[in-house]
């Protein structure tokens, strides 16, 4: 592995979208698509196997000596957020492709093929739908929910594939959940401060955390704010208030499972100074990798709710718009990763992710673990988003050391 050329590698590909609020290589748009050719052009020119798969997903492989053997993957996504960062995702891909491309110019031959994949529309900023393109390779979307996804600026799904010669009917094509894969594995920044805080170069995921989502309903009563009573009010807004800080206090309960909880979303009617708010919306988003402890904290919010009901005089209706299943990672692999690590004097830690990724996908069908690296800051989704060079080479190393322990049995040609 060469880190010059990755970070060489990096550096084109990230000037594919490139702009002065960032990086900008939005899922389906011209940007992501010259990057998946940029790819394809590459590995062809080294002798690998290419293709854009019926879903927009690159494929490059490196055929094994033993062809019919499961082969050893590994994937990350191509696409960013809008005004995103340049490392999360794509450094995934591009270390993928180094590892590939060494071993290609080393002339080992591995007993299992090695694949690359670069996952199309991981990020959910365009068309509110993430890591869509393996979802689609593992089947777990259908063609229905597909057809009704737009973007912000009315674009539909279906439309923005044809711009780059796919066409939405061909999506159940990519599907390849009964295919017999060795492993699968996922570098990634960590998008958060553990491993730096923790002084860690390596973290070994066990369990990514699914959301469980609720749209909470508050009805209070508007009235004049200079002539109604403080004891006489049904704001809304304060019962909203007192909810969202009992969202706080029924995660940190669950602080040990490092289970989370946010009101991202407060909305509030009618939004004048001098009116008390006759009515509160509220999404909240609780998250972990323990489904109990999930469950737990929405026990507690439901309580808490019906306190403040009582107290305020304010009616609260909830619903749950999302619940989704944790994830865990392959245990062997994860066993197997932490080994390396010792026998390069690497240092570790098991962890969890709060944020998805495209391994929770593979992972429904396929052996998988997920490595992350430093962010400096803990910082992602960001311009900013930064992740040092000598930690960039550890995790690749680490990774390379895996996949040709997995590929198994090389010989020099």
């Amino acid at each position: 592995m060469k880190i010059d050329r990755l970070m060489e590698t990096l550096h084109i590909l990230n000037e594919l979208g490139e702009t002065d609020r960032g990086i900008e290589r939005v899922a389906y748009t011209y940007e992501e698509y010259i990057a998946k050719q940029y790819l394809m052009r590459e590995g062809t020119l080294l002798g690998l196997e290419t293709e854009i798969d019926a879903a927009g997903n690159v494929i490059i492989r490196l055929p094994g000596a033993d062809d019919s053997l499961p082969p050893v993957i590994i994937g990350s996504h191509l696409d960013t957020i809008y005004q995103g960062g340049r490392y999360d995702g794509l450094l995934g891909v591009v270390a993928g492709f180094e590892i590939i491309r060494s071993i290609k110019e080393a002339e080992i031959r591995t007993q299992h093929p090695i694949e690359l994949i670069g996952f199309t529309c991981e990020e959910s900023s365009r068309f509110n739908f993430a890591t869509l393109g393996s979802k689609v390779m593992m089947n777990k979307v259908d063609l229905a929910t597909l057809e009704n996804l737009q973007d912000r600026n009315g674009v539909s799904l279906r439309e923005a594939v044809k711009e780059q010669g796919l066409e939405l009917d061909q999506f159940p094509q990519a599907d390849q959940s009964n295919r017999r894969v060795k492993a699968f594995y996922e570098l990634h920044i960590e998008q958060g401060p553990k491993l730096i805080k923790e002084n860690k170069q390596i973290g070994i995921v066990t369990g990514i955390a699914a959301p469980l989502r609720l749209a909470i309903h508050i009805s209070g009563k508007s009235s004049h704010s200079g002539t109604t009573g403080m004891k006489n009010r049904r704001d809304a807004l304060l019962a909203a208030a007192e909810l969202s800080l009992a969202v706080e206090e029924a995660s940190l309960l669950e602080d040990e499972y490092e289970t989370v909880a946010t009101v991202g979303v407060l909305d509030i009617s009618p939004r004048a100074m001098n009116v008390v708010p006759g009515s509160a919306s509220l999404k909240v988003d609780i998250r972990s990798i323990y489904a109990d402890s999930r469950e737990r904290v929405l026990e507690r919010i439901k309580e808490k709710a019906e306190q403040i009901e009582k107290k305020r005089a304010t009616p609260i209706s909830m619903e749950i718009i999302q619940n989704d299943d944790p994830v865990m990672m392959d245990e062997d692999l994860a066993q197997a990763v932490a080994v390396t690590c010792e026998e390069v004097g690497v240092s570790y830690m098991f962890m969890a992710s709060g944020a998805g990724h495209d391994a929770m996908n593979t992972a429904s069908r396929w052996p998988a673990t997920l490595i992350f690296v430093p962010s400096v800051d803990g910082l992602s989704h960001h311009p900013d988003e930064f992740t040092e060079e000598k930690d960039i080479e550890i995790g690749v190393t680490v990774l390379e050391m895996e996949v040709l322990k997995q590929a198994g049995g090389f010989v020099n040609n």
